[in-house]
């Protein structure tokens, strides 16, 4: 049985992640590159993310083995206590090809009821 927090703590992933993806439509490498503040942004979002991944219950996460956990919880861990070596390549190839991944993931696991407040 999927813990209380467990939906509070998915619908934030879901969020942010849905943030993520908006920041990042259409976003060339290059205007990635060029824009420093969009590079930071997407960090945090990024770190939050890994946040409330991290707090999800065992169980959860083992009911969705599909799902990247220990890559999403560990790229937190770099952003909050290593950050400096955040490898822009790294954030680039997240945000662009993990990131759109598990959003499909999260919308699957978060309640349709939910989903609703989940808009960016």
């Amino acid at each position: 049985m999927r813990q209380p927090h467990d939906d509070a703590l998915l619908v934030d992933m879901l969020v942010y992640a849905r943030r993520i993806g908006a920041k990042t439509a259409g976003l060339t490498r290059a205007e990635f590159d060029g824009d420093e503040n969009l590079q930071l942004a997407l960090v945090y979002l990024l770190q939050v993310v890994g946040e409330a991944a991290s707090k999800l219950s065992k169980e959860e996460r083992e009911r969705h083995v599909e799902v990247p956990w220990r890559t999403i919880i560990g790229m937190r861990h770099v952003v909050v206590h290593d950050y400096l070596r955040v490898d822009v390549d790294v954030v680039w190839e997240t945000v662009t090809s993990g990131i759109p991944t598990l959003l499909g993931q999260l919308e699957s696991m978060v309640p349709a009821s939910d989903t609703d407040a989940a808009a960016p």
